[in-house]
């Protein structure tokens, strides 16, 4: 399929590239990385997103280009929509009218657009566009290496996430020879949080409870509201939860202004939370995923835990 996508980008002039919304790093730095790709093979290339870039993602070369919008704006050829399983979640309108191509990593993806390379042996989407720029003869700056180690580095947990592999410890020797920096990029992501972010931490460790292998914790309206917390401040927090001993599953319940919940999942390997996430709409990894869930927090937690008890069932 990179044979394809190759075919079909050659033979067009300009380009946006977009993501999910509320972006993580795969989705950051493989559209920023991605767009330098296409620059250099000459075509027109532009980052347009639903959300902003998270605080930690701004230091990234190029970040500061992506557009913001509801709606897409221009006369672009086709649209490349990267780490996505579907048009709606990228919440960003005036695609459905372009030429689509999906790039996707994730089992959950979903051949959704004209053109779909999905490779779940791809440790993260930023092993594809690797790929698609060396294919391309597109020489790899320091700029776009910095992009794909950040990249690939929060995709994989900090290379800490089952699938880690000598592949992708070859992927990050050559992106740190091409000029990534490994403890710059580390720095900017697990050392820049806010004090938002630690507050609405300390409230959600508040909230801690297990039951054997399991641990949970969440976050209401009214705390990220009182720790004037940010929705970027939420991610990582369920990794807290999962840094626990004797924790194989972690779970995240975030309260949403509309009295939904966002759940996001963690596994240390021995669970597949991907096909729990998928039975309530969401996707991702093994050991990453997300999905959301109806109020109130009570009905939320029973619905998820349910699931999860009487111990791991989801192999």
């Amino acid at each position: 399929m990179l044979e394809d996508v190759l075919r079909q980008i050659e033979r067009r002039d300009s380009f946006v590239l977009t993501s999910h919304a509320r972006p993580d790093g795969d989705a950051i730095g493989s559209a920023l990385a991605c767009c330098q790709v296409l620059r250099a093979m000459g075509k027109q290339a532009d980052v347009v997103l639903h959300d902003s870039v998270p605080r930690i993602y701004r230091p990234l070369p190029f970040a500061d280009q992506v557009v913001q919008a509801n709606r897409l704006n221009g006369s672009y050829e086709a649209a490349i929509i990267l780490e996505c399983d579907s048009l709606l979640r990228t919440r960003l309108e005036g695609l459905e009218d372009r030429f689509l191509i999906n790039i996707d990593h994730h089992a959950s993806g979903r051949p959704f657009a004209d053109v779909n390379w999905i490779d779940p042996h791809a440790v993260a989407t930023a092993e594809m566009v690797f790929r698609l720029g060396r294919e391309a003869g597109v020489p790899l700056s320091p700029e776009i290496a910095t992009c794909l180690y950040t990249a690939l580095m929060t995709d994989t947990g900090s290379f800490m996430f089952q699938g880690t592999n000598e592949h992708t410890f070859a992927l990050a020797r050559e992106l740190t020879l091409a000029g990534a920096d490994p403890s710059h990029c580390a720095r900017n992501i697990y050392f820049a949080h806010s004090g938002a972010k630690m507050r609405l931490l300390g409230e959600a460790l508040r909230n801690l409870n297990q039951e054997g292998h399991l641990v949970w914790i969440w976050v209401t309206q009214e705390q990220m509201e009182r720790c004037g917390a940010k929705e970027e401040d939420c991610e990582g927090l369920v990794n807290y939860a999962l840094s626990i001993a004797d924790a194989e599953v972690a779970v995240f319940f975030r309260e949403l202004p509309d009295g939904r919940f966002r759940v996001s999942l963690r596994s240390k390997g021995k669970v597949n939370v991907a096909k729990l996430a998928e039975r309530f709409g969401g996707g991702g990894h093994e050991c990453a995923s997300g999905c959301a869930v109806n109020g109130p927090l009570q009905a939320a937690v029973s619905e998820i835990l349910s699931q999860l008890r009487p111990g791991p069932s989801l192999q």
